[in-house]
Order: structure tokens, then C-alpha cells, then sequence
């Protein structure tokens, strides 16, 4: 028996909640200029490009777009030793008095930001930190939640959410897959 594949974000449904996502960050960022999104390995980087050329388009001003490896400040390199670690790429020297949005696709546990958190103190201290995901499924395990959020997906905790962007995976999609 083969597992069952549910689309939950089509392509247009994506390109609209990023607007959306985009939308809000703009209400409720008082200064664009001092804003930076910082995605997170893997998926969060492209994420974090889309929702700053949407801000673009909105409002016609460039958002700093970096990326962040938080490899090395993960709590489970112990069981999984075997991670890729990637260079971060912060568009500035120092974030310090910045406002920082960290980008991801998806937050589950939570252990995931609170290494990007830890790995953050590496490049200064931003005025503001808030996060941006385009799926949160619940099941965290730290007191750690979004500010903005594409599409709340309660999930069980055998189920998995994937989400695919282009141009790295050739198409736009947000499945949940579910064991057979």
C-alpha cells in the first residue's frame, strides 16, 4: 500500500497567501528599510526571495534577503550527524537594531527555529526578531510561534507536510502525505 498524497496549497493558492503573508509583514513593519528576511535552509530561503520581491512589488522598495545554516546549533546532531551544512549568507555585516523576520516553509516542533535563534546571535543583536512560516502543523515542543502564518495544517504527528518552490523543485506545492 502506497501512502496518500493530498494537495494542500496549489501554485495559485501559494502565489495568493504569499501576497497575503507579504501584506502583513508591510501593516506591521514600521520600517521597511531597517527590515531583512533571513530564510532558513532549505525551503525558507526561496521563501524568504519571494515574500521580499512581493514587498517590492507592493510598495516598491528593496528587502535584504540573506540565509541562515543553523547545522551546527541543532539539539539533534547526535542522532542525525549526517545534516549538509550550507553558508549563511546575511546581506549585512550586523543585524544589530535591524528588524529580522525569519522565514521557514514549515514549523512543527519548534527545535528548528530556536536553532536559528541561537545561530541569529552570531551576526549581532536585532532590534526585532519575528518569524514567517507558510505552514504551521502543530506539535511543538517550545513555547516558539509565528507571527505570520501562511496556512495553520493541524496534522497527526506520522504525517508529513512537503513543500515544493521553484525554481528548485520545478513546481509550487504544499502535500501532505499520509501513511498508508
Amino acid at each position: 500500500m502506497s501512502d496518500r498524497v493530498i494537495e494542500i496549497l496549489s501554485a495559485d493558492e501559494i502565489r495568493r497567501t504569499l501576497t497575503r503573508l507579504a501584506s502583513e509583514v508591510i501593516e506591521k513593519t514600521p520600517d521597511l528599510g531597517q527590515l531583512i528576511f533571513l530564510g532558513i535552509y532549505t525551503r525558507g530561503v526561496p521563501l524568504a526571495k519571494l515574500l521580499a520581491e512581493q514587498i517590492q512589488t507592493l510598495e516598491q522598495i528593496e528587502i535584504a534577503v540573506g540565509a541562515l545554516d543553523i547545522t551546527f546549533y541543532r539539539d539533534d546532531l547526535d542522532r542525525n550527524p549526517t545534516r549538509i551544512s550550507h553558508p549563511a549568507d546575511i546581506p549585512i555585516n550586523d543585524v544589530t537594531g535591524k528588524d529580522v523576520i525569519l522565514v521557514d516553509d514549515v514549523i512543527y516542533s519548534g527545535r528548528t527555529i530556536r536553532a536559528a535563534l541561537n545561530a541569529l546571535t552570531e551576526f549581532g543583536r536585532p532590534r526585532m526578531t519575528r518569524l514567517l512560516t507558510l505552514v504551521d502543523r502543530g506539535h511543538r515542543e517550545l513555547p516558539i510561534h509565528p507571527d505570520f502564518t501562511g496556512k495553520l495544517l493541524p496534522t497527526a504527528s506520522d504525517e508529513q507536510v512537503k513543500v515544493f518552490l521553484q525554481p528548485a523543485d520545478n513546481q509550487d506545492a504544499v502535500l501532505l502525505i499520509k501513511p498508508a
